[in-house]
């Protein structure tokens, strides 16, 4: 059977998703707990592959087992074997014909700006502290640029493996509350470090560095190393995934917010 799963972690610790010949990830601690539950090995898939030191309220994965467990077992065994910065939060058998990657339809990551001079010590790994006074309005100014279907290469790293760069961005709203600058970005499907590029021009433009015009420029250029500004990794969270009604999966994830 095929089953699903909603996770979410604190990815400070990890060298991102994907397991690697060295380096401690987010999918080898999983498998490795899956399979304990399972008594057998477990191999999953994920809706996306997020990067060192980026976090998820709203990942989900699948995997195929013949092994039966009550949804209750897959979710206390398998959190029992993780550690505390990886929990599993929901379960189900969504069908065999589902596929976590590629039966997405949207996703949408938050992307966590602290607005001020001294930072925080308790978020240090868990937001981007910008110390320049950011201007909300220029930003705002600068995504609507960005909304829509475009070639996005100035808006990926140069190790991108992705065969085309076209994506569809059909939200990029951002709020102000108090000291935090919250970045919410929907799009059909995302390159290599996009919304930390995207996150890195707004930056750039809310500081009054660049005019909001320069990120319609960047589109048109088509060129990484005319944008150059990735934003750090520790602002970004991956909160929800969108698929099909007929998938019946579970409302998934939720919005870091950290107060005034």
């Amino acid at each position: 059977m095929r089953i699903a799963l909603g996770i979410e972690y604190d990815g400070t610790a990890y060298y991102g998703w994907q397991q690697q010949r060295s380096g401690n990830t987010v999918q080898q601690s999983l498998e490795a707990a899956l399979s304990q539950v399972a008594n057998q090995p477990v191999k999953t898939t994920c809706a996306g592959r997020t990067d060192t030191g980026v976090h998820a309220t709203g990942q989900v994965v699948h995997f195929d087992t013949g092994v039966y467990r009550e949804p209750r077992a897959w979710i206390m065994g398998v959190n029992s074997n993780l550690p505390a910065d990886i929990r599993v939060t929901w379960t189900c058998e969504p069908g065999d014909d589902f596929h976590a990657r590629f039966s997405a339809r949207r996703r949408h990551y938050r992307y966590v700006i602290l607005n001020e001079q001294h930072g925080s010590a308790l978020l240090d790994k868990r937001v981007c502290r910008e110390h320049a006074e950011l201007d909300v309005c220029r930003m705002r100014e600068a995504a609507g640029h960005l909304l829509g279907e475009h070639d996005f290469t100035s808006f990926r790293a140069v190790a991108c493996q992705a065969r085309h760069p076209v994506r569809t961005i059909y939200t990029l709203d951002i709020t102000r509350t108090g000291r935090f600058i919250y970045l919410d970005i929907e799009a059909n499907a995302f390159l290599h470090h996009m919304v930390r590029c995207i996150a890195g021009v707004l930056l750039r433009i809310g500081r009054d560095d660049a005019n909001p015009d320069w990120a319609r420029d960047l589109l048109e250029v088509r060129d990484r190393t005319a944008g150059g500004v990735t934003a750090p990794a520790a602002g970004l969270y991956l909160v929800a995934i969108r698929y099909p009604s007929r998938y019946e999966l579970p409302v998934s994830g939720w919005l870091p917010e950290y107060g005034q």
